[in-house]
C-alpha cells in the first residue's frame, strides 16, 4: 500500500515481535517519529493484519483533552469490544471504580460488586484525594493479572496510539504490564512523539530500559519514497521527474505528499503532468492538520513564522506570539522534523498561505502590528516593517508614518510601484490633517503619476484643494501645477495661481506672512504661460515669451547665462523655471547657442525624478527647436537609459515622444513612427492628457510622408482632449493634420489648419518658425491651390521675419519656398542652390531630398540633363534613406530627368567607377555617404570617426575628383559597393 512506502523494515520488525509473542515471549514496541510521519497508519495496518490472523487486539488512543482523566487509556482498553471475557472486564472495571470512588462509598461499591479483598483495600480514597495516586498504583498489578489471564489461551496485542497524551495512571499501567509480559503471549505496541514533555520522560526512560522493549523510528520519505507514492497514480517516468520537487515542497511528510498528489490529480484529470505539482486545497488542509497534531504552542509559533515570512530568531517569534522562547525553539524543531519548515522557514509558499488563511483576521492583524513594531525597534529595514503595517489593514500609528514614507521610496528604487503606492496611501490615511498630510498627498500623486497619470487624477483632485487652500509647499505647488496642466486643466490652475498672487499682494501690503513665496507663484505663472499660452490672459502683468522672472535681472544671452549664480528657485528637483527659460530662448529666434547652453545646464544639473520629468522634457524640446537634434537624442537616450530599469512608463512615454520628434526632424520616418508608436503604447490615451499631441503628431506626419495616407487619416479619427489645442505642443498636432490634408488633396482644409496655427501663435506671442513654420506650410498650400501670388506673399513674410537669423533647417526650408514661388528660372536656381548648400549642413534630410529634386528639375528645364539626372538620383537616394516612398516615386529615374526607367543596376555604367581607384577605402566610404546626402555629423556617427576627420577626408576627395562642393560629387559614387554600407 502507498501509505507503507519505505516502512518495510519497520513492518518486518513488528511481525517478528508478534511472532515472538505467539511463542510466549512477550514484547513491547515503541513507534516514534515526527508529527504526521505515518505512525498511526503503520499501527492501524499492523493491527488490521493481526486481527485477520486471529490475534486478539485491544486498542486505545491517547487524547490531549482527556489526558487528565484517571485510567483513561486503560478503560478504553478494557472497554474494547474484542475483550472476550466479560468477567475480566467487570472485575477490572470494579477495581478502577473502587479507586476512583470516595473512601466509604468505594468500600461499599467494592462489596456490592463482590470484588476481592485487594480491591476493597485499594478503595481507601479516591485518586483525587490524598493517597489516591498510590491507591491507583496498587490496583494496577491486579488489572495486569486479569489481562494476562486472557493471554494464557491466545496471543494478545495491546495497541495504544499517541501514548504521550495518556494520563499518568494509564502510563503506569502500561509500564507495569510491560514488566510482566516477558513470559506471556502479549505484544504491546505504542506510538509516541519524538519530543516528550518532562512529565513523560520518566515513563519513556523506564519503558526503554526494559530488555523486551524495541524502538521503531519512522523517518520522513526520501526522494525515492516520494517517487514510489507518485508512481501509484502516474507513469514511472513522470513520477521520477516530479519526485524531487514534490520532496522539496513536502519535506517527505507522507500526509503532505498524498495531499499534493490529490491536488495534482484534481487539476490534471487524466492528463500526465509535465510541470511540478501545484499545492492547492488538499495540501493547505493537510498543513493545518499537521499543526494541530502537535503541542498547543505549535500552531501559534507557525502563525508567528508565517507572519514574519522568513527565518527569524526564536526570541523574536516568541515576542510576537507571546510564547516562551524555549517552547518556540521546541516547536520550530517539531515543524522542521515534520517537513513543514526548512531551516526555520516554510518550505512552500502554499504552506505559509494556509497558516495565514487559518488564522482569525483579528488575531492576524494583531500579529502583524506587533511584528511591525518589534521589527522597527530592532532596526529592521523600512520595507520589511511596511509590509506588516500594510497587512494590518488598519491605519498605522504615529511612529509608522515616517517608516511608510521611507518604504515607499525604497519600493520605487526596487521597481515595485504597487508597493510604493500602498505605502503612500496608508501613510496619507494614517496622518491627521495638516501640512504633513498635504506633503504626503503630493508625494502620493508623484508615485501614481509615473505609472498612470489618469489613476492619479483622484489624488490630484484632493491635492488641488490643498493647493487652493495654500497648504502646499513651494515645490509641491509647482509640481501640482505641472500635473494639472498635463491633464488639461491649465486654466483652472492659472486661476488659482492668480488668486493666490492677489492674496499674497494683500498680505504683503498688510505686513502679514503668506503661505507661498512670491517667486514661486511667479514661477508657476511663467510655467503655465509657456505650457498653455492662453492662460497668460489671466495674468495682465505677464510678458511675452522671453520675459524674465518678475524681479529678476536680465542676463545677456549666450554669455554669463550658463554660469550665473543659482536663483532662489534653483533648488534640487526644482527645474521648472530654468526649463521654461531654455524653451523661451529657443523660440526667440537667433539665440540658438544661448538656448542650447541653458537647456544643457538644466539637463546636467537636475536628475530624472517625478518632479523634474516635465521640466527635462521641455529642456529637450528646447534643444530640438534650437536645431541640436544630435544633442537632444544623446540626452534623451541617456535619460531613457536611466528609467529603462524602473517601472515608470509615464517617464518612458514622455521621453520617447521627444525622441520621436527629434528623429522625425532628422528625416528618419520609419524610426520616428516606430518611436512614436512605442511611446503611445506605454500608457493609455487617457493617461497622456494633452501630451498626446506630440507623439500623435509625429506619427501622423511620419505616416503621411511615408505614403501611408489611409493610416494617417485613421489616426486623425482618434479622440483627443478638447484643451489640447490650447497648449504649445497642440500646434504640432494641428500642423501634422494640415500636412495630412495637404497630401490627400484637401488643400483648403490644410490651409485652414496652417492659418489657425498662425493665428494661435501670433495671439500667444510665440510666432517662431522653429516651433511651427506655418507661413511656409501656408505657402505650400496656396501653391497646391494654384495661387502663386498668395504663396509668394507668405514666403516673403517669413523671409522678412527671419532676416538671416534662422538656423539651417528653417533657412533651407525658406529658400526652398522662395524658389518654388518664383517664376524666374535664374532666381529659382539660385535660391535652390543656396537651399541645398544650407540643408547639406543640417539634419533635415527630407527637405534636402525635396530641394535636390527641385534643383534637378531646374537643371532639366535649363537643358543640363546630366546634372539634372545626377541631382535627381541623389534626391532619390536621400528620400530612400528617409523612407519617404512618395518622394522616391517622384524621383524615380525617367520621371522627369531624361533618363529611361531601369531596375536595379541595369542600364548603369558597366565598368567600375574610376573613383574606386582614385580614392582610398576610407575616402570612398566618406564620399559615398556624402553623395547620398548624409551630413558630416551623420557620416562621423556611421563610420565611428570624428567630424574633423570627415572634413579632412572631404577636402582630399574634392581635390582628387576635381569638384568644389558636395552636390557636385559624381553620380557613379552611388554604385560603389562597400562593406558595411547599404
Amino acid at each position: 500500500m502507498a501509505r507503507l512506502v519505505e516502512r518495510e523494515k519497520q513492518w518486518e520488525t513488528l511481525n517478528d515481535l508478534l511472532g515472538g509473542a505467539r511463542r510466549g515471549r512477550g514484547r513491547v514496541a515503541v513507534i516514534s517519529g515526527p508529527i504526521a510521519a505515518g505512525k498511526t497508519a503503520l499501527l492501524e495496518h499492523f493491527t488490521e493484519q493481526a486481527i485477520a490472523e486471529g490475534t486478539l487486539v485491544l486498542e486505545a488512543a491517547g487524547s490531549r483533552p482527556e489526558q487528565h482523566l484517571p485510567f483513561g487509556i486503560l478503560r478504553r482498553i478494557l472497554d474494547s469490544a474484542a475483550l472476550p471475557d466479560p468477567a475480566v472486564h467487570a472485575e477490572a472495571t470494579a477495581l478502577l471504580d473502587a479507586v476512583a470512588a470516595p473512601d466509604a462509598d468505594a468500600s461499599d461499591a467494592a462489596r456490592a460488586a463482590g470484588t476481592s479483598d485487594a480491591a476493597r483495600a485499594a478503595g481507601t480514597s479516591g485518586v483525587d484525594g490524598t493517597g489516591g495516586l498510590d491507591a491507583g498504583m496498587r490496583v494496577l498489578p491486579h488489572v495486569c493479572a486479569l489481562l494476562l489471564r486472557i493471554a494464557r489461551d491466545r496471543t494478545v496485542v495491546i495497541a495504544v496510539d499517541d501514548v504521550h497524551h495518556g494520563d499518568e495512571l494509564s502510563r503506569a499501567f502500561l509500564l507495569c504490564l510491560a514488566r510482566r509480559v516477558r513470559q506471556a503471549g502479549v505484544l504491546i505496541v505504542l506510538t509516541e512523539a519524538v519530543r516528550l514533555l518532562p512529565a513523560q520522560l520518566a515513563f519513556h526512560a523506564e519503558l526503554r530500559r526494559q530488555p523486551n522493549c524495541t524502538t521503531i523510528r519512522l523517518p520522513l520519505l526520501s526522494t525515492d519514497g516520494t517517487a514510489s507514492i507518485l508512481a501509484g497514480r502516474f507513469a514511472t517516468a513522470a513520477a521520477q521527474r516530479l519526485s524531487a520537487d514534490c520532496r522539496e515542497t513536502t519535506g517527505g511528510n507522507p500526509i503532505l505528499v498524498n495531499a499534493l498528489l490529490e491536488d495534482g490529480l484534481t487539476a490534471l484529470g487524466d492528463s500526465e503532468p509535465f510541470q511540478p505539482l501545484a499545492p492547492a486545497e488538499n495540501f493547505e488542509r493537510a498543513v493545518v492538520d499537521c499543526l494541530h497534531r502537535g503541542d498547543p504552542e505549535i500552531p501559534a509559533v507557525a502563525r508567528g513564522i508565517a507572519v514574519l515570512g522568513n527565518a527569524y530568531p526564536p526570541a523574536l517569534i516568541g515576542r510576537i506570539t507571546d510564547v516562551h522562547i524555549k517552547a518556540v525553539e521546541l516547536a520550530v524543531q517539531d515543524l522542521d522534523r515534520c517537513g513543514i519548515l526548512g531551516d526555520g522557514a516554510f518550505r512552500a509558499p502554499a504552506a505559509r498561505a494556509a497558516v495565514l488563511a487559518a488564522t482569525p483576521p483579528g488575531e492576524l492583524s494583531a500579529l502583524h502590528r506587533r511584528a511591525a513594531r518589534l521589527l522597527h525597534q530592532d532596526g529592521a529595514a523600512a520595507l520589511d516593517v511596511a509590509r506588516h503595517l500594510l497587512a494590518t489593514r488598519t491605519p498605522a500609528d504615529e511612529w509608522a508614518i515616517p517608516v511608510l514614507q521611507e518604504a515607499a521610496e525604497y519600493a520605487l528604487v526596487d521597481d515595485d510601484p504597487e508597493l510604493a503606492l500602498r505605502c503612500g496611501e496608508l501613510a496619507v490615511d494614517s496622518c491627521p490633517e495638516g501640512p504633513r498630510r498635504t506633503a504626503l498627498k503630493s508625494r502620493l500623486v508623484s508615485i501614481v503619476w509615473r505609472s498612470s497619470p489618469v489613476a492619479a487624477e483622484s489624488h490630484l483632485r484632493q491635492l488641488s484643494r490643498e493647493f487652493c487652500a495654500g497648504r502646499l509647499t513651494d515645490r509641491d505647488l509647482l509640481h501640482a501645477v505641472s500635473c494639472l496642466a498635463w491633464m488639461g486643466e491649465a486654466r483652472q490652475a492659472g486661476e488659482e495661481v492668480r488668486r493666490l498672487q492677489a492674496a499674497a499682494e494683500e498680505a504683503r501690503g498688510a505686513g502679514r506672512p503668506f503661505a507661498y513665496d512670491p517667486d514661486t507663484l511667479a514661477a508657476a505663472q511663467s510655467w503655465l504661460a509657456v505650457v498653455s499660452p492662453p492662460v497668460r490672459d489671466l495674468f495682465p502683468a505677464a510678458g511675452l515669451p522671453g520675459a524674465t522672472r518678475p524681479g529678476a535681472p536680465r542676463t545677456p544671452a549666450g554669455t554669463a547665462a550658463a554660469a550665473r549664480t543659482p536663483a532662489p528657485y534653483d533648488m534640487p528637483d526644482e527645474a521648472h523655471l530654468p526649463a521654461v527659460e531654455a524653451l523661451r530662448t529657443a523660440l526667440r529666434g537667433g539665440q540658438g547657442e544661448a538656448a542650447v547652453a541653458e537647456a544643457t545646464r538644466v539637463l546636467q544639473r537636475y536628475h530624472l525624478s517625478d518632479r523634474t520629468l516635465i521640466p527635462l522634457v521641455l529642456a529637450l524640446l528646447a534643444l530640438v527647436y534650437a536645431g541640436r537634434l544630435d544633442l537632444a537624442l544623446t540626452w534623451t537616450d541617456r535619460l531613457l537609459g536611466e528609467c529603462s530599469a524602473r517601472n515608470a512608463p509615464t517617464w518612458q512615454a514622455a521621453l520617447g515622444a521627444v525622441r520621436a520628434e527629434a528623429v522625425l526632424r532628422q528625416g528618419d520616418l520609419p524610426g520616428a513612427a516606430a518611436q512614436a508608436r512605442q511611446a503611445m503604447s506605454l500608457i493609455s490615451v487617457q493617461c497622456w492628457g494633452v501630451g498626446i499631441a506630440l507623439p500623435l503628431a509625429v506619427l501622423i506626419e511620419a505616416e503621411t510622408q511615408m505614403g501611408n495616407l489611409e493610416e494617417a487619416m485613421n489616426l486623425l479619427e482618434q479622440p483627443v482632449p478638447e484643451t489640447m489645442l490650447q497648449t504649445q505642443i497642440g500646434l504640432h498636432y494641428l500642423r501634422a493634420r494640415g500636412r495630412c490634408h495637404l497630401a490627400t488633396g484637401r488643400y483648403h482644409a490644410a490651409l485652414r489648419d496652417f492659418l489657425t496655427c498662425g493665428e494661435l501663435m501670433q495671439s500667444w506671442g510665440m510666432d517662431a518658425v522653429e516651433l511651427v513654420p506655418w507661413r511656409l506650410d501656408a505657402a505650400e498650400a496656396w501653391l497646391a491651390l494654384g495661387n502663386v501670388p498668395r504663396a509668394r506673399e507668405y514666403a516673403e513674410q517669413q523671409k522678412q521675419r527671419e532676416a538671416g537669423a534662422a538656423g539651417t533647417r528653417t533657412r533651407g526650408a525658406l529658400l526652398f519656398s522662395l524658389a518654388r514661388t518664383s517664376g524666374d528660372l535664374t532666381y529659382r536656381m539660385k535660391r535652390l542652390t543656396e537651399a541645398v548648400e544650407t540643408l547639406e549642413q543640417g539634419e533635415d534630410r527630407i527637405q534636402l531630398a525635396r530641394a535636390l529634386g527641385e534643383l534637378g528639375s531646374g537643371y532639366r528645364a535649363a537643358g543640363d540633363f546630366n546634372r539634372a539626372r545626377m541631382l535627381v538620383r541623389k534626391a532619390w537616394h536621400v528620400a530612400k534613406s528617409c523612407g519617404a516612398q512618395p518622394l522616391c516615386q517622384e524621383f524615380t529615374p525617367g520621371q522627369g530627368d531624361g533618363e529611361p526607367v531601369t531596375a536595379g543596376r541595369e542600364g548603369r555604367e558597366a565598368d567600375p567607377p574610376r573613383e574606386a581607384e582614385v580614392l582610398s577605402e576610407a575616402e570612398a566610404r566618406v564620399a559615398l555617404l556624402a553623395a547620398r546626402g548624409h551630413t558630416n555629423r551623420e557620416i562621423a556617427g556611421k563610420l565611428y570617426v570624428t567630424v574633423s576627420t570627415v572634413e579632412q577626408h572631404l577636402t582630399r576627395i574634392y581635390r582628387k575628383l576635381q569638384v568644389k562642393r558636395r552636390r557636385d560629387l559624381p553620380a557613379r559614387l552611388w554604385d560603389l559597393s562597400l562593406p558595411g554600407i547599404a
